[in-house]
This record gives C-alpha cells, structure tokens and sequence, in this order.
C-alpha cells in the first residue's frame, strides 16, 4: 500500500504536508517557503540524489554525495512547466580519481538515475492525475 500523504492549511496562509510515516514539510507562497512548483523540482533533485547515492559513495567513500541543481521551464500559457534541466554535481576534487575514473563515475550515476528515478520516469511521460471531490457538510 502506498504511504499516505496529505496537506492541511495553517491560519498564516501556509500550508504543511504530513505522511502517515511522520515527514512534515511545511510550503506556500511567502518568502523562505517552498511552492508547490519548487517541491516539484526538490522531488526530482532528491530523486536523482538517492538514485545516485550507491555509485557515488562506492566510488568515494560512506557519506559522499552529489550537489543537484534542477531549473524548470514555465509557460504561464498553460499554467504548467514544459520541460526540467537537471545539473549532477559530485565534488572529487579530495580525491584520487583521475579523468578515467570520473568519466566513468559520471556514467555510473546517469545509469543509476534513469533506471531508479521514479519522480524523472513520471515526469517524462503523460501522467492522468483524477480527483475526487468531498465537501463535508
């Protein structure tokens, strides 16, 4: 079954994300807070992060990882992003590795995100999303 999650509105204007496995985010519209089309992004840069994490940190040791930036193509037009650039920086420089062997490091990550970024696999397809509406009364 998959994990639970849903987002209640605070008396501010913000909102907080919550999953029943106890992750609490809290996003809006004000300065210092993630939008919604910022936790898009955040999900795809997380998404390659973990899916990166097992070639980096053989390569260079426990507890290394990638910086990862990710920008979006927005067009008001449609009220939708149209594209993601998403930029993996891994910083060896206290390392040994040669250009061999971050070349090879690079490919090693590429493959270990398109085979288990499930946030980029959703993203470049046409995903339906259906709603259902519940007014308490």
């Amino acid at each position: 079954m998959a994990k639970r999650i849903w987002v209640e509105r605070n008396k501010d204007g913000s909102w907080d994300a919550f999953s029943d496995e106890g992750a609490h985010i809290k996003f809006g519209h004000d300065r210092g807070q993630f939008t919604p089309g910022d936790l898009m992004r955040v999900a795809l840069a997380g998404c390659a992060g973990l899916s990166s994490q097992f070639a980096v940190e053989t390569t260079l040791g426990e507890g290394k990882g990638a910086k990862i930036f990710v920008e979006g193509s927005y067009d008001p037009e449609t009220d939708s992003y149209v594209s993601f650039d998403e930029h993996v920086v891994v910083d060896t420089l206290d390392s040994s590795l040669d250009a061999e062997d971050a070349q090879k490091l690079a490919k090693r990550i590429e493959a270990h995100i398109k085979k288990g970024c499930t946030v980029m696999h959703t993203y470049e397809q046409e995903t339906p999303v259906r709603m259902d509406i519940t007014v308490r009364h």
